[in-house]
């Protein structure tokens, strides 16, 4: 009996140690950040099209008020609730004092600058499908931006989501930096794709997701439960979104739908962001979802 114990104590010590293992953040090496100086004028882009100001301004915010990135805003879950931070260039509060590869960290592999993983809140899983170049060139816009020295929110997440190193086991089964649309894509349809793939993250709310908050791939774009509870996130694939291209990327830029009603919720801070992109770009969104299957 006491043979048999110590050989059940012996398999849950080695499983604790593969566990620790497995689960530990993979951070981005030095030879993966390319030695450049950053672009803030493609940052800026960056910027709007992965919708930072939607989450990180302050509530309410308008205007150039929201490029003002002191967070705040409160996101519902089934996991609990969480609290956008400061990512303003404030050295105490924000991100000043960060270096250009903790962003990178931070953004596409979801570690924070003292190793910890960020919660899937962050769509790090969506940004890790980004050129490496274009984050670059989005911290170096980030850093023009206004300092706020708001102080950053504790998220409400309880037991036994509030373990951390759990979130590596999320990472292994549900991040995945393949393209859900494959195959050889003319420039527009790889430019929308790369649009709502990585940097739009669109299908961070328009695709369901399964017990454990990771997205059904196979269900793509087809609509979603709203985390609030309130309400549904539409289907967005031609089987529901019937309107042409043009349609969809007049309604990006103006928010009116062909029947002249407005956007409302959310989609007025996307549309927000995409109004800021070339008339090219929000041309590849549509092309990309009316291609959809």
């Amino acid at each position: 009996m006491r043979n048999l114990l110590r050989f059940i104590l012996g398999l849950i010590l080695l499983g604790g140690v593969i566990g620790w293992i497995v689960t530990a953040p993979d951070p981005l090496s030095a030879a993966d950040v390319p030695a450049r100086d950053g672009d803030a004028e493609n940052g800026e882009q960056v910027f709007f099209a992965a919708g930072c100001a939607s989450c990180h301004s302050a509530p309410e915010a308008e205007g150039e008020d929201r490029l003002v990135l002191a967070g705040g805003r409160s996101f519902p879950s089934d996991f609990g609730t969480f609290f956008a931070p400061n990512i303003s260039p404030d050295l105490e509060q924000g991100i000043g004092d960060w270096s250009e590869r903790d962003f990178l960290n931070a953004v596409m592999r979801g570690v924070s600058p003292d190793g910890q993983h960020y919660y899937p809140a962050f769509p790090y899983g969506t940004y890790g499908r980004a050129n490496v170049e274009d984050i670059q060139d989005l911290w170096a816009f980030m850093a023009t931006l206004p300092t706020d020295a708001t102080p950053s929110r504790a998220h409400d997440v309880g037991f036994p989501f509030s373990i951390r190193r759990s979130l590596g086991g999320w990472k292994m089964l549900f991040s995945q930096d393949d393209w859900v649309v494959t195959g050889e894509l003319a420039p527009e349809l790889e430019r929308g794709r790369y649009l709502v793939e990585a940097l739009g993250h669109c299908g961070e709310c328009h695709t369901p997701r399964n017990v454990l908050g990771g997205l059904q791939r196979d269900a793509w774009l087809t609509g979603a439960p709203h985390p609030s509870g309130d309400g549904r996130i539409p289907d967005i694939t031609p089987a529901e979104l019937t309107w042409s291209a043009s349609d969809i990327a007049n309604y990006l830029n103006d928010g009116f739908t062909p029947n002249f009603d407005s956007a409302g919720g959310e989609m007025v801070e996307v549309i927000a962001n995409m109004s800021q992109l070339p008339a090219s770009d929000r041309a590849a969104i549509a092309a990309y979802l009316r291609a959809l299957p």
